[in-house]
């Protein structure tokens, strides 16, 4: 009988022993409360296989080119509220130097290093006009300066023998570049020269770290501009480097105000706030509550933006999520999510059936929906 119960108990430490060093070993360093990721690579899986735990069941990359144009021209264009002093034959009776006429404006001027000077010579009226003892009106509005010079020394021979003409422009004004937002140093700037995107940051100091350099965009003309600054400053990407324009507006938005937007078959569509640790997409449908009736939860759509030419068009079953079949989704800052209210065919129909929402609040959402989907 002892025998018997020896071998029961070697057997018994034995298997112990086995469990110990070939399997359970590797868990005992893992600290209590471990929690570890499972389901990773089945979650990248195509969203073909049902066994999935993605609840994508489409997926569509969408990039915009970037503008085309040609480089400006290095001389100087003048414009309306440019100071220019011009000097004619050392004249002061002729040239803008002259004090009794009237013509000649005064001002003070701040450089970007903080130099202040004081700049005398005619102000290019909003009429692109300067005034000129004797000769009146002259129109000079997007010439050089040596144009505008050529102009007068055919002018002045009226007056007197062999004259002679310098122009220079002593105070910019004509081109202005505003930066907004998370620069160091916003504000208007003058561009006294072709300036490229890089060089346009640098007047404004860089960027500080709460920039969000993926929501940023370049305006012209009340319109956004295809340009990623992203790809440029965290990349390198040289070919988004544009020349800019007299006039453009370059808005670098604050990382801190992230948040989704919600519309379609909702109680209450508009945006919903990112809280620090995260929103899903079950939690941004849940705050935007949906309507009693009539709403088609297998084909939600989201329309992500990953810069301002870069962008991913989803179709999401949330029903896989809500039955607990599928992982849940994680939303991203300026997500659009939009519930159908019915079954939707193509991605066409589902943005045609957005457009109304999305223009009626167009200045909040991403660039690449501006630029995509609400340009003229």
């Amino acid at each position: 009988m002892r025998k018997k119960y020896f071998i029961v108990g070697a057997l018994f430490l034995i298997t112990t022993a086995f469990f110990i060093f070939s399997g359970c070993a590797r868990y005992r360093d893992l600290p209590p409360g471990t929690v570890k990721e499972i389901g990773t690579a089945e979650f990248q899986k195509s969203a073909e296989n049902q066994d999935s735990k993605n609840p994508i069941i489409e997926s569509q990359v969408v990039t915009i080119p970037i503008i085309e144009e040609n480089k400006p021209t290095a001389d100087y264009i003048v414009g309306p509220y440019d100071l220019l002093s011009i000097n004619v034959s050392g004249k002061p009776e002729f040239s803008s130097m002259a004090s009794n006429t009237g013509t000649t404006t005064q001002t003070i001027v701040t450089s970007s290093m903080g130099a202040i000077t004081q700049a005398i010579g005619c102000r290019v009226d909003g009429n692109g006009n300067i005034q000129l003892p004797y000769v009146g009106t002259v129109h000079v509005w997007g010439m050089t300066s040596m144009e505008i010079q050529q102009r007068l020394m055919a002018i002045y021979p009226k007056y007197f023998n062999e004259p002679w003409v310098i122009v220079d422009v002593t105070e910019y004004r004509s081109h202005p570049l505003h930066l907004l937002g998370q620069f160091k140093s916003p504000g208007t700037y003058y561009m006294d020269k072709p300036l490229n995107l890089l060089e346009g940051i640098a007047m404004g100091k860089g960027y500080d770290n709460m920039a969000d350099l993926t929501g940023a965009r370049l305006i012209r003309e009340k319109k956004t501009i295809p340009v990623d600054v992203y790809e440029l400053l965290a990349n390198g990407d040289h070919k988004q480097n544009v020349w800019l324009q007299g006039g453009d507006t370059l808005y670098i938005p604050d990382n801190r105000n992230r948040q989704v937007f919600v519309f379609g078959a909702v109680k209450k569509p508009g945006p919903q706030p990112i809280m620090p640790g995260g929103l899903t997409l079950a939690q941004a449908i849940a705050s935007a509550e949906l309507r009693d009736t009539g709403y088609d939860l297998n084909y939600v759509r989201i329309i992500r933006s990953h810069s301002a030419t870069r962008g991913e068009l989803l179709v999401v079953d949330f029903e896989r999520i809500m039955r607990g079949d599928a992982m849940p989704l994680p939303l991203k800052n300026g997500d659009i999510v939009y519930v159908p209210k019915s079954h939707i065919g193509s991605w066409n129909d589902a943005i045609n059936e957005m457009l109304p929402t999305l223009q009626a609040v167009s200045a909040i959402l991403a660039p690449f929906v501006q630029i995509k989907y609400l340009s003229d």
